[in-house]
């Protein structure tokens, strides 16, 4: 059985750089519960690679962004606290980025390469 990886970028939108010191969690559906996989922390280039231990196998994950932390070292207001992002990775043996644009009142992603 052939295993994936999940990485993550976060870009902010407003400053157009790298969002750099984003809490970042992993978890993992389990029946109708979510268990928490790995946790990170985005590095100067708004990346977190190192989420999970270990690869993933297929399934519904969730990558949680403490925003709010993020805007509140800024002495940023921001609506969003958290930024919750639920996907499956169906393909086994696949690298799933998922970036995050983000700003104090917006956010957007996409499934990345």
């Amino acid at each position: 059985m052939s295993i994936s990886q999940i990485t993550t970028h976060v870009l902010d939108a407003v400053h157009g750089r790298p969002a750099a010191g984003v809490p970042v969690e992993l978890l993992a559906r389990e029946g109708d519960e979510w268990r928490l996989i790995g946790t990170g922390t985005t590095d100067a280039d708004g990346r977190a690679t190192r989420l999970a231990a270990s690869s993933v196998p297929s399934g519904e994950y969730r990558l949680r962004f403490d925003t709010g932390a993020y805007f509140a070292a800024r002495d940023t207001e921001t609506f969003y606290p958290e930024v919750l992002l639920t996907f499956l990775v169906a393909e086994e043996g696949r690298h799933y980025h998922v970036p995050l644009l983000l700003s104090p009142f917006a956010y957007s992603t996409y499934r990345g390469s």
